[in-house]
């Protein structure tokens, strides 16, 4: 097994055992909706369920729509990119991590959305009367596999086609 297949493992392992981990600590832990502050005026630990996608998108959506869209989508997303990391194998470890990050992100809320038919969010960041929605370890290894994936492609562009 290559050094790049073994990071791809720990990685996606990796991130999908502590993302489990701490939804399952805060399901457990934290009442529905309750907040505890960490940083007082800037950062909490909450537990809320998110039926939507990132900033509940389509939310409000029915079920009957939601729950198999987001199973089509999310399953299309977990074997494009694991084709993706298949195919591309000399592009460099950022590119690997980052990838690696958006298939982990991915499968760690499709694990919550079988079990619970919702995400699992707990992360809630906040100023005075402004906050961003919360979010958890799966969609924050998303935001920076994407982050990554944008840094490589616009450090190394593809070679123009003649």
């Amino acid at each position: 097994m290559s050094t790049r297949t073994q990071v791809i493992i720990v990685m996606v392992l990796g991130i999908i055992l502590l993302d489990q981990a701490t939804k399952i600590l805060v399901a457990r832990m934290i009442p529905l909706y309750e907040r505890i502050p960490v940083v007082p005026s800037f950062f909490d630990l909450t537990h809320l369920r998110n039926p939507g996608a990132a900033f509940s998108m389509f939310a409000q959506a029915p079920e009957w729509f939601r729950q198999p869209f987001f199973f089509v989508v999310t399953g299309i997303a977990i074997v494009a990119l694991s084709v993706f990391l298949h195919h591309v194998k000399e592009e460099g470890l950022l590119l690997t991590i980052a990838v690696s990050g958006v298939l982990a992100g991915a499968i760690g809320n499709l694990i919550d959305r079988v079990v619970y038919g919702e995400v699992i969010d707990f992360l809630l960041f906040y100023w005075g009367m402004y906050q961003w929605p919360a979010f958890n370890v799966a969609d924050s290894c998303i935001t920076l596999g994407v982050i990554g994936l944008l840094w490589t492609s616009f450090r190394n562009p593809p070679a123009p086609v003649p």
